[in-house]
């Protein structure tokens, strides 16, 4: 059978290949593909108000328009000290066209100042699976933690860099990429949609 990872972040189809099962219980076995066997396959811009509305949105999208099952997620960062911000606008909160070295750089300059206490944040992850009938299934994933004070480690992608996990000394960024798919909120909430490939008909 196969799935199509609905994202066009190569870093992210490659952290998702890792996570997602190889097989369904019985044996059948799941082959995962990627926008990039689609030519001219873009996902629609994300309008939701929430992770789930995002999500959903590009997983029922790509769904329709390949005939096949489909897989998104849309992750948001929230930080205690700004209300829960920058949320559903993690991946553009510098701007629309934003980088992510901006978006960075933004969130540092808005927590300047403050101890690592007081930097409390929360990576929160929704993924969903749609079918092409449009029936879709949603799970979620929390990973907690602060943002430190500059960019440390070199793997991850986005504010990897910046994020501390609790109960460690170590970003995202500097976890080996077996460690972060044991823990990372991504992770989590793929592992609990891999449950429902594994049985998927």
């Amino acid at each position: 059978m196969k799935i199509l990872i609905a994202t066009g972040n190569p870093h992210k189809f490659k952290e998702l290949l890792a996570i997602l099962p190889k097989k369904q219980t019985g044996g059948k076995k799941l082959e995962y593909v990627s926008l990039k066997d689609f030519k001219g396959l873009t996902l629609p811009p994300e309008t939701g108000s929430t992770l789930a509305e995002n999500a959903a949105i590009k997983a029922v999208y790509a769904a329709k328009a390949t005939g096949l099952p489909a897989v998104a997620d849309d992750t948001g960062l929230e930080v205690g000290y700004l209300n829960g911000r920058p949320g559903v606008h993690t991946a553009r909160y510098a701007g629309e066209y934003a980088d992510t070295d901006e978006n960075n750089r933004k969130l540092l300059a808005e927590l300047d100042g403050l101890l690592l206490h007081q930097r409390g944040a929360s990576f929160r992850t929704v993924a969903c699976l749609a079918l092409p009938n449009g029936q879709t299934i949603s799970c979620e994933g929390k990973l907690d933690g602060y943002i430190g004070f500059g960019y440390r480690g070199e793997n991850g992608f986005g504010y990897d860099p910046l994020f501390i996990v609790k109960d460690t000394t170590q970003t995202l960024a500097e976890l080996t990429d077996q460690e972060k798919n044991r823990i990372s909120h991504r992770a989590k909430a793929f592992n609990l949609l891999a449950e429902k490939l594994k049985v998927l008909k």
